[in-house]
């Protein structure tokens, strides 16, 4: 299922409960892959599904960890690590530096809703 977003409007994609702690889960909203993620702490994260690097959508897949108390996730192909919080990619592993989209989430009542992110400027 495609959900279709207004730019300024969060969608429900899914509940908390649909999450596993750690574990990556991908949506498709407006056409585009977002990737999920529960965190210990209760917060949920969302970033591109899309892997800068190689090109696949494969984020979700990642491992889940941290770098102090930044909460990372790992790309599971080439193993560039990624700021949940801002997108930027904290070990290129010798690339060209390289960001995730970020996507706003929330959770009211239990639903996990998240909102287009800006467009990034060239």
């Amino acid at each position: 299922m495609t959900l279709s977003i207004d730019t300024t409007v969060a969608v429900r994609v899914c509940t908390v409960h649909d999450l596993e702690v750690e574990r990556g889960r991908a949506a498709l909203v407006d056409g585009d892959q977002v990737a999920l993620f529960l965190l210990p702490d209760g917060s949920v994260h969302g970033v591109d599904n899309l892997d800068p690097y190689s090109g696949a959508h494969v984020i979700s897949r990642g491992i889940v960890g941290s770098r102090g108390d930044t909460p990372t996730v790992a790309s599971p192909l080439h193993k560039q690590v990624f700021d949940l919080r801002t997108g930027e990619c904290l070990e290129t592993q010798g690339k060209d530096a390289a960001a995730l989209r970020v996507w706003p989430v929330s959770v009211v009542d239990g639903e996990v809703r998240v909102t287009r992110p800006e467009e990034r400027s060239s």
